[in-house]
């Protein structure tokens, strides 16, 4: 997905995904910017989930975590049916998927 100067927007189809964080690969201009909503598949926001609650991203990635306010853990919407809604400017999407989220090491 590309968006140009102006800010554009799109939203998935509902689906259902396993997994307990979303990662993207993303590029933004300078200037550019995205945020991300999780919603119930009915177009409604998942509370503590939307685009008011979603960390600003932006720069170039191949493997970004998405994160909000509440962090980046999705366990408790994972298999339920969900709509993700893009807002963005002078920005492209390439891939998105669901991880399972890997322990931090210690050393």
């Amino acid at each position: 997905m590309h968006a140009g100067y102006e800010e554009g927007e799109f939203v998935t189809k509902p689906f259902r995904f396993s997994g307990t964080e979303l990662e993207i690969n993303y590029s933004t201009s300078g200037a550019g910017r995205m945020r991300i909503e999780l919603q119930q598949a009915d177009g409604q926001p998942i509370a503590g989930y939307s685009l008011a609650d979603c960390d600003v991203i932006y720069g170039d990635d191949i493997a970004r975590v998405v994160r909000w306010k509440n962090g980046a853990d999705l366990k408790d919407v994972a298999g339920t049916p969900v709509r993700l809604r893009f807002v963005m400017n002078e920005a492209d999407v390439f891939s998105l998927k669901f991880n399972e989220a890997t322990p931090l090491q210690d050393d």
